[in-house]
């Protein structure tokens, strides 16, 4: 090689080498004293990068409540065969009860039979578990009675004495039951374990029936089946705070669910044939929504998405999707039946109902909307209940959990 040129060569190799040497030092790791190290005595090492925590928006929920899990999904606590350590153990059931049998029969959900037949006091309505998820209270209306049933055993307690007990309902922190004494024209709140009277509260509606809890327990929305109502109630205060009547001549509201994200109430209309959509925060007027004839009993299916509407008077469930913001199915039972309430079961995938006019329970497929079985059970099956379900805990009727 040339002198010269070897010349040249070596003068730039020396440049780019101290180049490198500057900027490789400029990169070292900093000293308390800001004096970077030696290139070679140590390698670079990058700062750590604190994880960006998303922000999660929290409720103000009503004091003693549990908190909130998701404020976008006030079920998400509901999610397939998540049960709670307090039922994980108790054997899965389906309570029936029988209105005019004065019994509840016990269904073995993976045979399809009746295994058990309780004697109860008379016109049992509805089977709701607990706040505490420890025990079934069967509402026999006419008795004027509670009977406990412990569904660790399915064996029947000591009836406690309450006056028109058609529906039950418990507040989000577990402080009281809440009585619907629909012929009483009353909501009273009790202890939620003696169920002794804590405070009564007089409607100017007739019927008082079923209900659900906003996002944050701070009120509920009852439904006033034979003069067509609706009531707002602030939960601590035990106050009806709200009062209308519903924009259809003989309009008989039923069954109230919550929207997954709280800014909607839905109400079951049997005269109406369909679903009124409330804003339960303003309290305005409602939309109806048609579903069927009799529409009846609402539930929430276990991933959130979906709703299952009974009904009743045409042998049909529509499926109504939240997220769409419409139906988008009905499943019609063979040789028709008279579907009203129930619930799902633990795993999601089969959804019970009681035919209330039929003698009769269904059991349909969630995924396909196909009955698998029909099941004979006493005279006037009305709400049953499904037990154990996924949830922290219970606000009463036939199983709405949080």
């Amino acid at each position: 090689m040339p002198p010269t040129l070897l010349k040249r060569r070596l003068v730039r190799s020396t440049l780019i080498a101290g180049a490198a040497f500057v900027a490789l030092a400029a990169c070292g790791t900093g000293t308390e004293s800001g004096v970077h190290e030696a290139v070679g005595t140590k390698a670079a090492v990058p700062a750590p990068v604190k994880p960006v925590k998303p922000v999660r928006k929290t409720v103000d929920g009503l004091p003693g409540m549990p908190p909130v899990l998701d404020p976008k999904d006030v079920y998400a606590a509901d999610r397939p065969n998540r049960l709670s350590p307090v039922v994980k153990d108790f054997p899965s059931r389906v309570y029936v009860p029988n209105t005019e049998s004065d019994t509840v029969s016990v269904i073995d959900p993976r045979t399809y039979e009746v295994v058990e037949t309780i004697r109860v006091g008379r016109q049992p309505q509805h089977v709701v578990p607990s706040w505490d998820m420890k025990t079934l209270w069967v509402n026999n209306d006419r008795g004027n009675t509670l009977t406990p049933i412990d569904p660790s055993t399915g064996k029947a307690g000591r009836p406690v004495d309450v006056h028109d007990p058609y529906n039950l309902y418990f507040t989000p922190n577990g402080k009281y039951a809440i009585v619907m004494a629909s012929l009483d024209r009353e909501l009273v709140f009790r202890d939620p374990h003696t169920m002794e009277r804590r405070k009564t509260v007089p409607v100017s509606c007739y019927g008082v029936n079923h209900a659900d809890f906003s996002l944050d327990g701070r009120y509920f929305i009852v439904s006033c089946e034979f003069s067509g109502e609706l009531l707002k109630v602030d939960t601590e205060k035990m106050e009806v705070v709200g009062q209308q009547k519903l924009p259809f001549h003989g309009a008989m509201p039923q069954d109230v669910k919550v929207s997954p994200d709280g800014k909607r109430f839905y109400i079951a209309d049997m005269m109406a044939d369909g679903m009124w959509v409330l804003d339960g925060d303003t309290f305005g007027k409602p939309a109806l929504l048609p579903t069927g004839k009799g529409a009846h009993g609402l539930y929430v299916s276990r991933d959130s998405r979906e709703m299952y509407v009974s009904n009743r008077g045409e042998g049909t469930v529509s499926v109504f999707d939240f997220t769409e913001n419409r139906l988008t199915t009905k499943w019609r039972l063979p040789g028709g039946g008279s579907p009203d309430m129930g619930g799902v079961s633990a795993d999601g995938k089969v959804l019970w109902l009681s035919g209330r006019y039929n003698s009769e329970v269904y059991a349909i497929d969630t995924r396909t909307g196909a009955q698998l079985a029909r099941i004979r059970v006493g005279s006037g099956p009305h709400g049953l209940a499904v037990y154990p379900q996924p949830g922290r805990y219970s606000l009463g009727h036939t199983g709405i959990f949080r």
